[in-house]
């Protein structure tokens, strides 16, 4: 594979014919609509969707997807996940990265352009900016006049915008604590201290973020952006200028290329840089100047597709290379690591039970002559209803335990100890196991454990 080297192109002032894209460093995008933005608006529709209603779901009398960390326990749906399960949180890290790793190689930043959440609260923030203050030109020239009868306006766009960073601060630690409790303690102004701190940490960074910062994230912030360059080759589907066809650039001469150089594609773009320099790291494909760049075709009556996701290849005019070549790897280890992460799921029982030696102790000697251990065990239920569990061991001959059921009510733990005698010339170490069962005798659970003793052979 060859990577196609991406041009640290940092966004330019503003070129002349370019009608001040930015005024005192501030990027001033012109409102696009088309095929693309279409796609894209309704996809953040449904993600914010999703993020802002899902806190409010309730399974079982529960959030619907709850972190409770002082519980120690992940909630998801009917499901509840503990911090011993650990491996299942890692196969699906894992999984999210191959997963990136194949999207960015076979569509290029598309995550960037349509699904990254910087990207869906700042276009959000330019959509209000837009309603508010109007089109690009009107703000160019309302800032650059700075006539205070704009105020208004200004002050009503940040007021919402305040607005909707605290909905998203709220609902961020929705996802930690009820959210319902929780909006009911910041409309009455009885939020406790740490939880104002954190809803007061993400309503700040997401007004800063999403209202100031924007593409600055984007450009310096964002380490996506720097290391793509080794997940794209020649024949990943990138956003690109077709400089052979658009070039010499004209006012609409036929004797030029297909480009007239009105600058639109500049003016749409989010980050603020001229897509016909080429392929440049900061370009976040959300496709704004392909819409730009085919409605003026389509006015001119030209063909669209001067600016559109092509390849590097396809735009030089070499043959096309076997199907997914390069690309079967990544979606190879993508497939089995969720085929491992499906079947861990499957596997899960419906009761954990961890042992440990009793601190104070390695072993006792009974009146009888038995050699006794003595552990703790912490038995949790993962189901919602109460259960009595069954103990046994197995393993270790003869052996004999003080308790036998163990009661845990549904969602919870209990920890008990346990005394395990054996007879007298067992092994100095040996290994048996804990078996945990339903009254019914279908055993649900196993733990390895190790017998002591002093006996030599």
């Amino acid at each position: 594979m060859q990577p196609i080297p991406l041009q640290d192109v940092t966004p330019p002032p503003a070129r002349p014919g370019e009608a001040g894209t930015r005024l005192r460093g501030r990027l001033y995008v012109r409102e696009s609509k088309g095929v693309f933005q279409a796609l894209r608006r309704r996809l953040n529709i449904l993600l914010m969707g999703g993020f802002f209603l899902l806190p409010w779901i309730n399974v079982q009398g529960r959030p619907a997807l709850w972190f409770d960390i002082p519980g120690r326990e992940f909630h998801l749906l009917s499901a509840t996940f503990y911090p011993q399960e650990f491996i299942l949180l890692a196969l699906l890290a894992i999984a999210a990265a191959f997963g990136l790793f194949f999207v960015t190689r076979r569509w290029g930043r598309v995550w960037c352009g349509y699904t990254c959440p910087q990207s869906v609260w700042t276009f959000l923030f330019m959509w209000v900016e837009h309603r508010l203050e109007g089109s690009r030109h009107r703000r160019l020239r309302r800032d650059k006049n700075g006539p205070a009868v704009w105020v208004p306006r200004k002050l009503a766009k940040h007021a919402l915008w305040a607005l909707m960073a605290l909905a998203t601060g709220v609902t961020v630690l929705g996802y930690f604590t009820p959210i319902r409790t929780l909006t009911l303690d910041v409309m009455t102004l009885e939020v406790e201290g740490w939880a104002l701190f954190w809803v007061g940490f993400f309503t700040f960074f997401t007004y800063l973020n999403a209202g100031w910062l924007r593409e600055q994230v984007c450009l310096h912030m964002c380490p996506y952006a720097r290391f793509q360059s080794v997940m794209v080759d020649r024949d990943t589907l990138t956003v690109a200028y077709d400089a052979a066809r658009g070039e010499p650039r004209g006012g609409g001469r036929t004797s030029e290329g297909d480009c007239v150089d009105c600058h639109r594609c500049v003016q749409v773009c989010p980050t603020g840089i001229d897509i016909r320099d080429g392929l440049q790291y900061a370009c976040i494909q959300c496709a704004a100047c392909v819409d730009a760049c085919d409605t003026v075709m389509t006015r001119l009556g030209r063909p669209t597709g001067l600016v559109g996701y092509t390849t590097q290849n396809r735009l030089e005019g070499r043959p096309a290379p076997r199907a997914w070549r390069y690309r079967a790897g990544a979606l190879a280890l993508l497939a089995l690591t969720l085929a491992v992460l499906a079947w861990a799921l499957t596997q899960r029982a419906p009761v954990s039970v961890e042992a440990e030696r009793a601190r104070g102790t390695l072993y006792s000697v009974t009146e009888g002559g038995e050699v006794q251990n003595v552990y703790r065990l912490t038995v949790r239920n993962r189901d919602r209803q109460a259960h009595t569990y069954h103990l046994s061991v197995e393993a270790l001959a003869g052996a004999r335990l003080d308790t036998r059921t163990i009661q845990v009510p549904g969602g919870g733990s209990t920890s008990q100890v346990v005394s395990v005698s054996a007879p007298a010339g067992v092994s100095p170490s040996q290994p048996f196991r804990f078996v945990l069962a339903l009254e019914s005798g279908e055993p649900l659970a196993r733990r390895p454990a190790r017998f002591l003793s002093g006996e030599r052979r």
